[in-house]
């Protein structure tokens, strides 16, 4: 996947091809990591901390997602949590 928004808005895997939520990348794509956090955005907010590979806005993510639910989960669970991994996709299907 060469796009940011692309990465941040898959929600999913069809073999070699990238399956991407369309409307709310549509909707939400120029946000920033912490803007996304704040809008509760938490799977997409940590697909751009991925992205970025900067581990300040994974600690960001962290942050903002305990503040709203009330966990206590590190930064390094929400891997897990999210199911995130950096994938190469040889192609996008938008939906």
């Amino acid at each position: 996947m060469r796009k940011r928004e692309d990465f941040i808005f898959t929600i999913g895997y069809d073999g070699p091809a990238a399956v991407i939520d369309g409307q709310a990348k549509k909707l939400y794509s120029k946000l920033s990591t912490k803007q996304l956090a704040e809008k509760g955005l938490f799977r997409a907010a940590y697909a751009s901390a991925v992205w970025s590979k900067d581990r300040n806005e994974v600690d960001l993510v962290a942050d903002a997602y305990n503040k709203t639910t009330g966990a206590g989960v590190s930064p390094d669970a929400l891997q897990r949590i999210f199911g995130v991994f950096p994938v190469e996709a040889s192609r996008s299907i938008v939906l």
